[in-house]
């Protein structure tokens, strides 16, 4: 068994080139995919390309856990509130358990976003006093609507009724009917004027009680303004328009009549909307459930409080008296109209279906919307950094400088002590660098990894890294020559010993970032994440690079023969006289040379 083994080493050994070509390619195909992503560079973080870095602490102290759920879907509920600034490459993420990190780029003021995402979601019920496609898909005729202008109502419905979703894309009887802009805007005044009405009885025709014609009278002119004012706001609203969508019903009080948007199916409609008249704290329960005995496939299911059961229970009756689409009430979060299911009966018992035309992922995202809207996590703020570009930029040199200087203090330190040596040390480093630089790069719009300045320090400290593992391998040739071998078997014999060496070094790197990773928060895991990446590259770069490269050197006479300025010198070294291998005699017993005979 012995000599298949020497042959397979041998063979190893007289075909270094093979790992050479293998990182090689790596290096072509990695470069190849950077070009082609049309990302060159690495992705650059708050800290150099200047911007503001917002950190949010959870906090339970709303009768709700800290879970991943919960985080997940406030972090859903922020990136819609920092692209509603119109803001773009903008990152919220979750840091740990309980924290979230809001990065915003480009120098965004630091107080408007801190008023977006530093405060809890607001989730209203509120009923839809007019509707229509916003923009290109308004310029298209619409016909006339139907009093079952959605999805009809699922048959064979449960005691608690339901409210069945509207499918606006694919149905368009539920847009806003064909009446002329007189008639459309009258009809919504008159909604305004109803719901001035005192009396929480009110019926959704703007039909008054009898104590109730005091009310719009006594300040006809009023009304008559809020409502005109409304209604140019809706004339001019195009919600096909990030900034129009943004500043739609900016500020707007839970009490007042207001407009939003909403995108329903790929399309954008724009809606005129009344007073909340459930709040979304008062809904105890959103799930989505696929129906299996009827036709009505994926549908949300609800359950409210005590409190809101009866506020839902009298704004469902007042909408199913009305025509469409002012029997509709639209679910909006934090402004933006998510889901406008109309209603054809009175919703009693507390409980509700919205039923339609859902997939799967439309309905868990509503049920989501619905269940944690009213986000039950309020986020105290930790640190708010705001960095602008030309800031980021002198970081950015400062930082690039100090690596330079770093690494031509190493590469001189190399030059100086091993001479001949330090080619292989440098070309190892170059192609380290390159595989950092590429990995960065491409790391970018894969994970979304971003280069901030901690992460540009543990790029620093990682040339000394990578550069202790050829100081390793290196002395471990040297002592090989000083017990008086040649090069060749002292570049195999002292590959063992210098890899276990190099991997244990390696892995206590690894470890300790991988720990700094994990409990640390914001900008010191760019530092964890770039020291981790750049030790398992180390270990790459020194088995498929260093150690074949020198496997080849060593069959040069520079090197073999131990030139002054290769490095490997023995006598500069103290090497001891050559090791010389001396056969047994034979015979079974191997006594003392006669000196004569010798």
């Amino acid at each position: 068994m012995a000599a298949p083994k020497r042959g397979r080493s041998a063979s190893a050994q007289s075909k270094p080139g093979r790992s050479l070509a293998l990182i090689l390619i790596a290096i072509v195909a990695l470069t190849g995919g950077m070009f082609l992503s049309g990302h060159t560079t690495p992705r650059l973080g708050i800290d150099l390309a200047g911007g503001t870095s917002i950190t949010l602490k959870a906090k339970a102290d709303q009768g709700s856990a800290i879970n991943k759920a919960n985080m997940d879907t406030a972090v859903d509920i922020m990136n819609r509130r920092v692209n509603g600034l119109g803001v773009s490459e903008a990152e919220v993420q979750t840091q740990g358990e309980d924290n979230i990190i809001v990065n915003i780029p480009k120098g965004t003021n630091s107080k408007e976003a801190q008023e977006q995402v530093g405060t809890t979601a607001k989730l209203y019920f509120r009923p839809v006093l007019a509707s229509e496609p916003s923009g290109a898909a308004a310029k298209s005729p619409s016909p006339s609507a139907s009093s079952s202008g959605g999805s009809s109502p699922k048959p064979g419905t449960s005691p608690s009724s339901s409210a069945s979703a509207k499918e606006k894309a694919s149905s368009s009887g539920s847009a806003s009917p064909s009446a002329s802009p007189t008639s459309q805007g009258r009809a919504f005044s008159d909604a305004l004027k109803a719901d001035s009405t005192p009396s929480p009885s009110a019926s959704g025709t703007g039909k008054p009680s009898g104590s109730a014609p005091a009310t719009p009278s006594a300040s006809p002119s009023g009304g008559s303004q809020a409502a005109a004012k409304l209604q140019a706001q809706y004339a001019a609203l195009d919600c096909t328009k990030a900034t129009d969508r943004a500043g739609a019903g900016k500020n707007a009080k839970p009490g007042d009549p207001t407009v939003a948007c909403g995108q329903i199916k790929d399309a954008w409609y724009k809606y005129v909307l009344g007073p909340a008249a459930v709040d979304g704290t008062e809904v105890k329960k959103a799930q989505a459930v696929f129906d299996t005995q009827g036709a009505a496939g994926w549908q949300v299911q609800m359950t409210f409080t005590g409190g809101g059961a009866k506020k839902f229970a009298d704004i469902t009756g007042q909408l199913a008296k009305n025509q469409p689409p002012q029997n509709e009430f639209g679910i909006v979060l934090d402004g933006e109209v998510v889901s406008s299911p109309y209603v054809s009966t009175a919703i009693t018992g507390g409980q509700a279906e919205i039923s339609g035309s859902f997939k799967q992922e439309e309905a868990q995202s509503l049920a989501n919307m619905l269940s944690y809207g009213a986000l039950p996590l309020s986020f105290q703020e930790q640190s708010v950094t705001t960095v602008t570009a030309a800031l980021g930029g002198e970081q950015l040199r400062a930082g690039l400088l100090a690596g330079a200087i770093g690494l031509a203090l190493v590469v001189i330190y190399l030059v100086v002590y091993y001479r001949g040596l330090s080619i292989v040390a440098m070309a190892s480093l170059l192609v380290s660098a390159i595989l950092t630089y590429v990995i960065m790069a491409l790391l970018g719009p894969a994970i979304h990894f971003a280069l901030n300045l901690p992460a540009v320090c543990g790029a620093i400290v990682a040339i000394g890294i990578t550069a202790d593992s050829f100081i390793v391998y290196f002395e471990r040739i040297r002592d090989e020559i000083r017990e008086g071998r040649s090069l060749r078997p002292a570049v195999e014999r002292a590959w063992p010993r210098a890899r276990r060496t190099i991997l244990v070094s390696d892995f206590v790197s690894f470890l300790a970032a991988a720990v700094l990773f994990i409990v640390t928060v914001g900008k010191v895991q760019g530092f964890a994440f770039t020291l981790g990446l750049t030790t398992v590259l180390d270990v790459v770069v020194v088995f498929f690079f260093t150690k074949p490269l020198m496997t080849l050197l060593a069959r040069r006479r520079f090197f073999a023969d131990g030139h002054k300025w290769s490095g490997l010198d023995p006598k500069s070294l103290g090497a001891k006289p050559p090791l010389r291998r001396t056969r047994r005699p034979a015979g079974p017993v191997a006594g003392p040379a006669d000196p004569k005979e010798a």
